[in-house]
This record gives C-alpha cells, sequence and structure tokens, in this order.
C-alpha cells in the first residue's frame, strides 16, 4: 500500500496504523461495546458472529486482504450487536477510530479509497445474504467450497456449520451427500 501513498501519507499511516498480532481466541469486539477500531487483516482469520441466548451464529469471515469491522458501530460509535473474534493466531493492520479522523481530515483522497473498498465489501456481504435467504443448505455449501475453499481447511466445523445457517449434524450430512454424488460420478 505505500507505493500508493505519498512519503507523507505513509509516514503518517506507520505512526497511527499499527500491525498487531493476536492469539487465535483473542476477542477483538464484544457486543455492548462501541468499535474504536477497524482491522485489515494480513494473515489469519477472524469471524463475526451473534451470541443468540448461548447459541453461536457466524455471519462472516474475515481472512487475508479483508478489511474486518463492525462498520455501524465504528462510524456511529455506538455499541456492537455482535462479536469479533480470531479464529485462528492473525496479524492485522489496526485502524482507530481517532486515526481515521485525522487521516481523512488530512488527506482526503484516502477517505475515497477506503469509501470504494467499504462499497465493495458491502455488495459481497449483500450478497451472502441473498444467498441464505434464496439458496439451499446444500447450495450454500457448495458455493462455499467454490468461492472461499480455504475456509474448509481452517475453520472448525461447527463454525462453518453456523456460517451456513445449518446445525453440525446437518453440514455432516450434506458433506456426505456431496461426496456420494462425487462417487457416483
Amino acid at each position: 500500500m505505500s507505493e500508493l501513498l505519498s512519503p507523507e501519507e505513509a509516514r503518517d499511516m506507520d505512526r497511527l496504523v499499527p500491525i498487531q498480532q493476536f492469539k487465535k481466541g483473542t476477542v477483538l469486539l464484544k457486543a455492548g461495546d462501541v468499535a474504536t477500531a477497524s482491522w485489515f487483516c494480513i494473515e489469519g482469520c477472524v469471524h463475526m458472529y451473534y451470541d443468540v441466548d448461548g447459541d453461536l451464529r457466524t455471519t462472516e469471515f474475515y481472512t487475508e486482504g479483508q478489511p474486518v469491522a463492525s462498520l455501524y458501530s465504528f462510524i456511529n460509535q455506538v455499541p456492537a450487536n455482535h462479536y469479533l473474534a480470531c479464529v485462528e493466531d492473525s496479524t492485522l493492520v489496526v485502524w482507530t477510530y481517532a486515526a481515521e479522523r485525522e487521516l481523512f481530515g488530512k488527506y482526503p483522497n484516502l477517505e475515497s479509497s477506503c469509501r470504494v473498498s467499504i462499497e465493495s465489501d458491502f455488495g459481497e456481504h449483500q450478497e451472502r445474504m441473498a444467498s441464505l435467504l434464496t439458496r439451499t443448505p446444500e447450495q450454500r455449501y457448495l458455493d462455499l467450497m467454490e468461492q472461499r475453499p480455504d475456509l474448509l481447511q481452517r475453520v472448525p466445523q461447527y463454525l462453518l456449520a453456523s456460517y451456513l445457517g445449518v446445525t453440525p449434524e446437518s453440514l455432516s450430512r450434506i458433506r456426505k451427500r456431496i461426496v456420494s454424488k462425487e462417487a457416483a460420478r
């Protein structure tokens, strides 16, 4: 990214936006807390989830090259209604609310670049929500195999099941069905 920035922008980014290591299981944001930072994943995996009466419901996985944010909480400085936690040891760029205000105030072009990235991520999120509403669990699993195959090896099955909107037992049956269909070909 530094090749896209002026020397002054790069110096300010280095000063205000640190890179940090987080251990597997680290909770970056708790429901009820205000997001004072957002992150960018250099290495690792983070998931967004809701705790519904003790039932964990994963809505998103963020991996290398993706921003990690509780966008509504961060932008509006209001409490989040979900959690963000590291599924793996992760290396993340930490983008605080204070750093954003300072950088965007000084470099309006940086704000435009970030907005374009946010718009793209929002579009992907809308596609995922449409998939949950319109596709069967088996179709969603096949989509996951095609679009994010790395998650199948990196993420525990109970989290994948939650992400797909099924129980771990249902995910096991879906996988067996798919394997049976592949073997029959």
